[in-house]
């Protein structure tokens, strides 16, 4: 599925917010964009909405402010991934950007270093 000239700036915008943290790209997938630092995908785009890789010490940072995880329909069932829906304010704030785009990277290392185990 081809993505629109809207989800293109959508998806730079927010790797544009997230330098602070370090060289973040994105990569197209899935028919969105996955959020790379270093090699772990710690982010992710879809239906221009972001969403940040979250864990039992993190998930409920995301559940108590009521946002969603990413889900799509597999075989007719909804799956969900590890991903939440990133808070509004992190859209229009760098500082708020950085604090949570931190924490999903920071997800993403302690995922990495459990596979490695």
């Amino acid at each position: 599925m081809p993505t629109s000239q809207t989800e293109k700036e959508f998806a730079l915008y927010i790797v544009e917010l997230m330098q602070s943290i370090g060289p973040v790209h994105h990569k197209r997938m899935f028919g969105g964009y996955g959020l790379f630092l270093e090699g772990l995908m710690f982010g992710l785009i879809a239906d221009n909405t972001l969403y940040l890789k979250a864990d039992k010490e993190t998930e409920n940072e995301f559940k108590d402010k009521g946002l969603e995880p990413f889900t799509y329909e597999k075989k007719g069932k909804p799956v969900s991934l590890s991903y939440f829906q990133a808070p509004e304010e992190t859209l229009e704030d760098y500082d708020e950007m950085n604090i949570w785009a931190n924490k999903a990277y920071a997800t993403a290392l302690r995922a990495a270093k459990s596979k490695q185990r």
